[in-house]
C-alpha cells in the first residue's frame, strides 16, 4: 500500500510540490517522498490507537477534508516532519500537506471500495495498516461489521455496496425488510 499512497502523492503533488515556487526544485522529490512516508505512518498510529471510529470514518469516505479531524492531524503531522527534516517553510509545508492529503485519502478510499477497481480493497488497506491477524486489525473488522460501515446494504459481505447487493437485497424483502433489519423488527 506504501507504493500506492506513494503514486497517489506523485500524481496530486504536482501542482502542490513540482510547480510550487516556495519548495527547492532539488527538494521536490524529498517532499513527495516524506510526505508518502509521514501520511503511511500517520494512518498506521491512528489505526493502533485503538479509537477505531476514526479509521471506521475514514473508511467511510465523508468529510476528507481538512476540516476533518483526522485528516487535521494527518497534516499536522505531515507538515511539521516536512519542515523539521527537510526545513520546508512551516507555511509552505502546511499549505502544501493540506493540497495532497485529503485528494489523496479520497482516491484511496474510493478505489479501495470502488468492486471495479482491483488494486486495492478495504482489507488489504487495513491490513496493510495493522499488521494483518493484529488485534488493531480485529478490532477494527469488528467495528466495522458492529457499527456496519454500509449501514446495511452489504448484503453479500463482500465490503463493496454494488448491484449485487441489491439483488441480494430484493430477495430478503427489498428496502422494507432491510429497514426492518435496521430497527430490530
Amino acid at each position: 500500500m506504501l507504493d500506492q499512497l506513494a503514486q497517489l502523492v506523485k500524481e496530486f503533488g504536482q501542482d502542490a510540490v513540482v510547480k510550487n515556487d516556495a519548495i527547492p526544485n532539488d527538494k521536490n522529490d524529498a517532499v513527495l517522498e516524506e510526505t508518502g512516508n509521514s501520511l503511511f505512518s500517520s494512518l498506521q498510529k491512528i489505526a493502533s490507537s485503538g479509537d477505531l471510529s476514526q479509521i471506521a470514518n475514514l473508511l467511510q469516505g465523508k468529510d476528507i477534508d481538512k476540516k476533518n479531524p483526522v485528516v487535521h492531524g494527518i497534516i499536522s503531522n505531515v507538515s511539521e516532519l516536512l519542515t523539521q527534516k527537510l526545513g520546508i517553510n512551516a507555511a509552505t509545508a502546511t499549505d502544501t500537506a493540506t493540497n495532497i492529503i485529503p485528494k489523496v485519502l479520497n482516491t484511496l478510499v474510493e478505489r479501495a471500495r470502488d468492486p471495479k477497481n482491483s488494486s486495492i480493497s478495504i482489507s488489504e488497506l487495513l491490513n496493510s495498516l495493522t499488521g494483518g491477524d493484529s488485534p488493531e486489525h480485529a478490532g477494527i473488522m469488528e467495528a466495522i461489521s458492529t457499527y456496519d460501515i454500509h449501514f446495511g446494504l452489504d448484503q453479500n459481505t463482500d465490503g463493496k455496496v454494488d448491484l449485487d447487493d441489491a439483488a441480494e437485497l430484493t430477495k430478503k424483502g427489498g428496502l422494507g425488510g432491510m429497514m426492518g433489519k435496521l430497527f430490530g423488527k
